[in-house]
C-alpha cells in the first residue's frame, strides 16, 4: 500500500498542464465542489447574457442593447437572495444616476459645468450604504446617460434614450434572476461545514502541539508565546465560519430547489451548525486564554506535583483534541456516526477533566496563589470542558431531531402507498 501511496504521488507530479485541466474537468463533472460550481456559473451566466441580447437587441432593437446582458451578468450571485438582493441595489443606483443626469441635463444643458455637477452629485450619492457595493454603479450609469443624453437630437429623443437605459437594465436583472432561480439554483448546504471544520482543525492543531510539550515538560517562553499567538488568529477564522454559515442560510431563500424531495429530506435549517459555530467560538477564547496562562507560568520550582499536574492536564487537552480531530471532518451524510462518537469522546473528556481538578486537590496545589496559574488552569479546563460537551450535545441533538423528522416522512410515505 505504501508503494502504492508513493508511486501517485511520483506520477502525480509528473503530470503536465494538459493533466491537471483534464482532472479539472473529471471533479466538475464527477463529483460537487467547486469546479463543479465555478461551470455552472459561467454556463448560467452566458445563456442570461444570450436571452437579455436577444431581447434587447433582436426584439427592442434598442440603440445600446450592451446593457441588458451586463446587467444580467453582473447580478448573478452565488445565492438566488443575493441575486434578489443585488439586483435591487443595482436597478436603484441606475435609476439613481439617469436620474441624476436627466434633471441636471434638462437644468444646466449638456457642458462641461454639467458634467462635473453630474459626476459630484453621483459619486456623493454612489457612498449611500443602502445600496452597498452596487454605489459605485451610480456614476457609471449617470456617465452613460451623460454620454446618451449628448448625443440624442431632440429633448423627446434624450427621454427615450435615458428611458431605455432603465428599461434594459431591468430585463437584464430579470433575466440574470430568473435564470439563477429557473436553471439548477445553487445550495450551500456545505459552507457552514467548511468553516466549522477549518476552525475545528485549527484547534486540532494547537492542542496537539501543546498536550505532548506539555507532557514532556518542553514548554518554554518561545513555544509558549508561538501557542499565544496561534490562538489569536482563530479570530480571523471565526469571522470566515460566520459569512460561511450566512452563505449556507442563504441559500435556501426563495431557492425553489427546496422543495425537491432530496433537499426536503435534507435538514433545512443551521440552527445546529449556528450552535455548534458558537460554541466553537467560546472554547477558541477559553484556548487563548489558557495560552496566557501558560504565557505567564514560566518559572516556578520543580517538583513532583508540579509534573504530575501538567500530566493530567496534558490527558486533558490529548481528549479535547480528539473531539476537535472530528468536528474537523464534520460531514452531514455522516452526521449520525460523528455525533455518537463525539458523545463518547466528551464522556472520556469530562473523565480527564476531573482528573485534572482530582489531582489538584490531592497534591493541595495552591489554586488561590495568583502569582502561580494551577487556579486559573483548573478553571479553564472546567470552562473549555463546558463548550465541548454544549457543541456535542447540540450536534446529538440536531441528529435526533433529523431521524424524528426522517421517520415520520417515512411513515407519510408508507401510508401514501397503501
Amino acid at each position: 500500500m505504501g508503494g502504492e501511496d508513493d508511486g501517485r504521488r511520483e506520477r502525480s507530479a509528473e503530470q503536465g498542464r494538459l493533466a491537471r485541466v483534464r482532472q479539472w474537468w473529471q471533479r466538475a463533472w464527477g463529483t460537487p465542489g467547486h469546479e463543479r460550481d465555478t461551470l455552472l456559473l459561467i454556463g448560467k451566466s452566458t445563456l442570461a447574457a444570450t436571452v437579455a441580447w436577444v431581447i434587447s437587441y433582436d426584439l427592442l432593437q434598442a440603440q445600446s442593447p450592451a446593457f441588458a446582458p451586463f446587467s444580467a451578468v453582473l447580478i448573478m450571485q452565488v445565492t438566488v437572495y443575493q441575486s434578489l438582493l443585488q439586483s435591487l441595489r443595482y436597478v436603484g443606483a441606475v435609476v439613481t444616476g439617469v436620474a441624476v443626469q436627466a434633471a441636471l441635463g434638462f437644468l444646466a444643458g449638456p457642458d462641461l459645468l454639467t458634467f462635473v455637477l453630474v459626476a459630484l452629485v453621483a459619486l456623493v450619492i454612489g457612498r449611500w450604504p443602502a445600496l452597498g457595493s452596487q454605489g459605485s454603479q451610480v456614476v457609471t450609469a449617470a456617465f452613460f446617460a451623460f454620454s446618451t443624453y449628448i448625443s440624442a437630437a431632440s429633448g423627446l429623443d434624450k427621454v427615450t434614450q435615458l428611458g431605455q437605459i432603465v428599461l434594459l437594465v431591468l430585463i437584464g436583472c430579470g433575466v440574470g434572476v430568473i435564470v439563477n432561480v429557473a436553471v439548477v439554483p445553487p445550495m450551500r448546504y456545505r459552507s457552514a461545514e467548511h468553516g466549522i471544520r477549518t476552525l475545528a482543525h485549527e484547534l486540532c492543531d494547537l492542542v496537539g502541539d501543546m498536550h505532548p510539550a506539555l507532557r514532556e515538560g518542553e514548554f518554554d517562553e518561545e513555544r509558549s508565546k508561538h501557542w499565544r499567538s496561534r490562538a489569536a488568529q482563530t479570530e480571523k477564522l471565526i469571522s470566515q465560519a460566520r459569512s460561511g454559515l450566512r452563505t449556507a442560510e442563504e441559500s435556501l431563500y426563495y431557492n425553489p430547489r427546496r422543495l425537491l424531495r432530496r433537499y426536503q429530506e435534507r435538514h433545512t435549517s443551521f440552527e445546529g451548525y449556528g450552535a455548534v459555530l458558537e460554541a466553537l467560538e467560546r472554547a477558541s477564547y477559553q484556548v487563548a486564554s489558557l495560552t496566557r496562562s501558560l504565557d505567564k507560568w514560566q518559572e516556578g520550582e520543580e517538583s513532583s506535583a508540579r509534573r504530575s499536574f501538567i500530566g493530567r492536564y496534558a490527558d486533558f487537552l490529548a481528549a479535547v483534541g480528539d473531539i476537535t480531530q472530528v468536528l474537523g471532518t464534520l460531514d452531514e451524510d455522516r452526521l449520525q456516526d460523528q455525533a455518537r462518537e463525539l458523545c463518547g469522546l466528551a464522556d472520556t473528556a469530562q473523565e480527564r477533566c476531573r482528573e485534572v481538578t482530582g489531582e489538584a486537590e490531592r497534591a493541595e496545589l495552591p489554586l488561590a496563589d495568583p502569582a502561580l496559574p494551577y487556579g486559573v488552569l483548573v478553571v479553564e479546563s472546567t470552562r473549555l470542558m463546558e463548550e465541548f460537551q454544549h457543541t456535542c450535545d447540540v450536534l446529538q441533538r440536531y441528529v435526533d431531531r433529523g431521524d424524528g423528522e426522517g421517520e415520520g416522512e417515512d411513515e407519510d410515505e408508507d401510508e401514501g402507498e397503501g
